[in-house]
């Protein structure tokens, strides 16, 4: 479902029939232009979207005679459409918006043209209908890569955070963290409006970031690429220490790249975070350290077999 209201100020439209209750029955981000149903085509009429005209459908319309018109147009308004935006300022639908006003169905006028409506009403629809999920962590962007750190809590998530702020990073949410899922691999992460640019800092308080350390030192949103899981160092446990297996951890459907982090009395976590970063960015344009080093241990042990060949000849 779409709140009309959020609809009207994102798309920036005028509402020539209200909607009686606010509440547009949309469930997925596709929208439809009628040409053919209005050219007597009507098998596979996706009446559930959102219906555009633009400069095609009324043209059309306004080509044919008044009867057939008026039949097309009954028929038309006849399903139960969500809602009908009528593009680019264009006249001669008064007689639809009668219909549909008598029908109920809300109208909306759009002064932009048919193509960039459509490509902005489908960002829209994909963002506030986007599967939903809040998740304690902090959420930092550190060299353009999201990075969501988790853990128990008073394991120093926000404290790895400020230091990452105060080196020239930029905190998205301290504690809470909105996700939703904008396409089937991406989420994007923010903080709740209430606690937005706030951290919470133990001995300390609550400190505005942005005011203290500039308006470039937060973020509204950011992409989660990399999910950072921080836990005290267990003694005698046995810890990634060469990174060949990518472990990955899902959430809403989406698989994330995650690493566990220990951490102990005098590691720099920032810089540590810093680099998995950087790290992350090369794996991503197909360089991996890790294999790299097998890569050179294969060559080494190969050439070992092969001399050893060469002696026994």
């Amino acid at each position: 479902m779409v709140n009309a209201a959020q609809m009207i100020r994102a798309l920036k439209l005028t509402e020539l029939v209200p909607s009686e209750t606010g509440i547009l029955p949309i469930d997925a981000s596709d929208v439809n232009r009628p040409g053919l149903p209005f050219a007597g085509f009507w098998e596979h009429f996706a009446h559930e979207r959102p219906q555009i005209l633009g400069l095609v459908e009324t043209s059309y319309l306004n080509s044919l005679d008044p009867e057939t018109r008026r039949a097309r147009l009954e028929k038309f308004v006849g399903y139960d459409l969500p809602c009908i935006i009528i593009c680019r300022r264009l006249e001669g639908m008064d007689d639809l918006i009668q219909m549909a006003a008598a029908r109920k169905i809300p109208v909306y006028r759009s002064d932009v043209d048919t193509t960039k409506l459509v490509t902005d009403m489908i960002y829209f629809l994909n963002n506030h209908l986007a599967p939903r999920q809040t998740m304690h962590g902090v959420l930092v962007e550190v060299y353009g890569v999201g990075v969501l750190l988790t853990g128990e809590s008073g394991v120093g998530k926000s404290e790895a955070a400020l230091e990452l702020v105060k080196r020239g990073h930029r905190l998205v949410a301290d504690d809470v963290v909105d996700m939703r899922r904008v396409s089937d691999n991406r989420l994007i992460g923010e903080a709740p409006e209430m606690v937005r640019n706030l951290m919470e800092i133990r001995g300390i308080g609550i400190i505005d970031i942005a005011t203290m350390f500039g308006i470039g030192s937060v973020m509204r949103s950011k992409s989660i690429d990399m999910i950072v899981h921080l836990e005290h160092w267990v003694k005698g446990k046995e810890y990634d220490r060469v990174g060949l297996d990518d472990k990955t951890h899902e959430i809403l459907g989406v698989q994330i790249p995650w690493l566990l982090l220990p951490i102990r009395p005098g590691r720099n976590v920032a810089v540590v975070l810093e680099v998995a970063a950087r790290n992350l960015m090369l794996k991503q344009q197909g360089y991996s350290a890790a294999k790299e080093l097998e890569k050179r241990m294969m060559a080494r042990m190969d050439k070992a077999a092969r001399d050893a060949g060469d002696e026994q000849k």
